[in-house]
């Protein structure tokens, strides 16, 4: 029914993926599957809302209605059974700008706040910007290759450095896991008892291609007490530039003090756009969403299998969720400069370099397959011919 394999031309329109190659010094013909963006139309629902906000013609300050919160708590009834009351939802313009919000509200400048790596650069990023320290409990790369958690080293340094936060990546970026009810519980259960809050980043807990999402908060009582929960429509639904989220936080006092330290970032009323759209998707999306999982397992399947086939030296990592592949090249003997070279001036092809994850990356590449098949197959080709030429 929807349309996810036309190339879209995203040039000309300010498109951080593919209109800035020359400011990061990337040749004009590299294939851009690097941001967590994708090249696909949203659903048609999103340019419906937009059009009908816009012939209204004014955009004065605008504040969610009831019929938002229930489209909201529908939304995370149905496809997570998790089950949230509108006064436990605040919404905001982005997850990290909420998890930014969590780490100067609940910590002090010089405390410590544990990830586990490799993850999501920016995690490091608002961390240290504001002036507390990143404590690194590494993920460990199985015999099937997929991340693990070591539990062990997670409880030893919460305790040795005097962790205060957890940032939880749920379900995993780079690597894609969706993690277990069991693992999330045990993770709590540390943290628990001692006095650690966890701060859940689910914003691809939407996009579970083969494995059902456990919502952190959903483990029981005791979970959703000592947890921030950020969520949003962006990554699904491809909306990241409307900027909204909803950050759902259980306990009535940490909602309270979050609440005041959002007050203090000076931010207000959000995007009207961004309410209309997150509305209308949460409402009418849900069989967009279905056939673009389709579409992505597609693609994930299609480069899995090529490059097991054809490219030797290199491994993919099946994702249980989102649409980022992430490949590690180690096998083929090269230093990370050496691949970065490779895959840019030889493949070109511009993908995530996995360093910026963590040291645990080196060596590794992610890319983004939330684009056409066609799009997924030039890149296949391209790596296996710059591959054959080492």
């Amino acid at each position: 029914m929807y349309d996810f394999d036309s190339i879209i031309d995203r040039t000309g329109t300010g498109s951080l993926k593919h209109d800035f190659k020359g400011k990061y010094g990337k040749g004009k013909d590299v294939l851009a599957m690097w941001v967590a963006d994708m090249d696909f139309r949203s659903p048609p629902c999103v340019e419906e809302a937009v059009i009908a906000r816009a012939r209204h013609g004014i955009y004065g300050y605008t504040e969610p209605e009831d019929s938002y919160y229930d489209a909201v708590t529908k939304w995370f009834s149905s496809l997570h059974g998790w089950d949230v009351t509108k006064e436990e939802i605040v919404p905001a313009p982005g997850v990290i700008f909420a998890m930014a919000t969590a780490i100067n509200t609940f910590t002090q400048p010089g405390d410590s706040v544990i990830i586990q790596s490799p993850v999501y650069m920016h995690f490091r990023d608002i961390i240290e910007d504001n002036g507390r320290r990143t404590v690194e409990n590494s993920l460990i790369l199985g015999d099937d290759f997929r991340y693990e958690i070591d539990f062990d080293d997670f409880e030893k340094k919460i305790v040795s450095e005097d962790v205060k936060m957890f940032l939880l990546c749920n379900p995993h970026n780079p690597g894609g896991r969706t993690w277990s009810a069991d693992e999330l519980s045990r993770l709590g259960d540390i943290c628990n008892a001692h006095d650690v809050l966890v701060v859940s980043d689910e914003i691809h807990a939407d996009i579970n291609l083969y494995k059902k999402h456990t919502v952190y908060a959903s483990l029981g009582d005791e979970y959703a007490a000592n947890s921030i929960i950020c969520t949003s429509p962006s990554k699904v639904f491809n909306l990241p530039g409307l900027q909204t989220a909803n950050i759902v936080i259980k306990d009535p006092e940490l909602r309270s003090l979050f609440k005041k330290g959002y007050d203090r970032t000076g931010y207000s009323q959000l995007n009207p756009l961004g309410l209309s759209t997150c509305e209308a998707v949460y409402r009418e999306g849900d069989l967009w969403r279905e056939e673009m999982l389709s579409h992505i397992r597609g693609n994930v399947e299609y480069a899995v299998s090529y490059i097991d086939r054809r490219i030797p030296g290199i491994r993919a990592m099946v994702p249980d969720s989102t649409y980022l592949l992430w490949i590690d090249f180690r096998g083929l003997g090269l230093e990370r400069s050496a691949i970065r070279e490779l895959l840019e001036k030889d493949a070109r092809l511009w993908l995530n370099d996995g360093r910026s994850f963590g040291p645990e990356g080196s060596g590794f590449f992610r890319m983004n397959l939330a684009c056409p098949r066609s799009v997924v197959e030039e890149a296949m080709r391209r790596l296996e011919e710059a591959v054959k030429e080492i």
